[in-house]
Formats: structure tokens, C-alpha cells, sequence
């Protein structure tokens, strides 16, 4: 393929997403029934419909995203790379969340991720090079 070819095959979305905020709501996050602490679900879809958040900073619901062993998952996705955090057992690192994606949205690149954050990311994948967690 030549690269008349190959541009013309390449999707491109006319959206100038900033990140994509992928909260868990799986198997086990947010599952109240069985008794597992709730994710602020209906909170974060109306939060982020109201401040019109969702052509910069997209909010995604998804199925499972795998780390069953640490409960309400959320993925931050950006340009700069993926984010996880895990063990968000309150409303306010969902609250930051939403500053998170407003700010966002405001400076036109993704913001620093919050210090309040920080004690809830965890490594995804392990390192199987033998070296440390990455």
C-alpha cells in the first residue's frame, strides 16, 4: 500500500478528544447486591452531560476491565499514556475526576493528574523482564 493509499484508508475523527475517563462497572465494581461499596454512576453521566465535557473528555461505562482483586476501577486514557486507579471507595475522587476533565477541557491538553488521585493508582500489567512493576 502506498501512502496515497494508506492515508485514505485511515480513520480520522474530526472529535479533538483530550483523554477518555473508562470507569468499571463490571462484575464487581459498584455491585451493591453484592455488597461491594457503589460507584456515583447516574452522578458522573449527568455531571459530565451538564458541563459538556463529553466531546473533550469522554466518559465511557464499561464491562469488566480485569483487576477483579481491587474494586471501583478507573482508567484515564490520554495521549501521554493510560492511568489506573482502583479502591475508590468514596465521592471524592469521583468529584475529582470531574475537576480533572473540566480543567482539562479548559487548558486544551490534559491536566496533571490530581494529588488526591495518586494513592489510588496501581500498576496494570507486571513487568515480565524480570525488573520492577511499571
Amino acid at each position: 500500500m502506498n501512502q496515497i493509499e494508506s492515508v485514505l484508508t485511515t480513520p480520522i475523527t474530526k472529535r479533538r478528544v483530550l483523554a477518555q475517563v473508562v470507569v468499571c462497572a463490571g462484575c464487581c465494581c459498584g455491585r451493591i447486591d453484592k455488597n461491594k461499596p457503589p460507584i456515583p454512576l447516574d452522578w458522573l453521566k449527568k455531571s459530565w452531560k451538564e458541563r459538556k465535557l463529553l466531546k473533550t473528555v469522554q466518559l465511557t461505562i464499561s464491562g469488566c476491565l480485569g483487576p477483579c482483586d481491587i474494586l471501583n476501577v478507573v482508567s484515564i486514557l490520554t495521549a501521554d499514556g493510560q492511568f489506573w486507579f482502583g479502591g475508590l471507595v468514596t465521592d471524592e475522587p469521583y468529584q475529582e475526576l470531574l475537576a480533572w476533565a473540566e480543567e482539562t477541557r479548559e487548558l486544551g491538553y490534559p491536566a496533571p493528574l490530581p494529588d488526591l488521585l495518586r494513592p489510588y493508582q496501581f500498576s496494570r500489567f507486571h513487568d515480565i523482564s524480570g525488573g520492577a512493576e511499571s
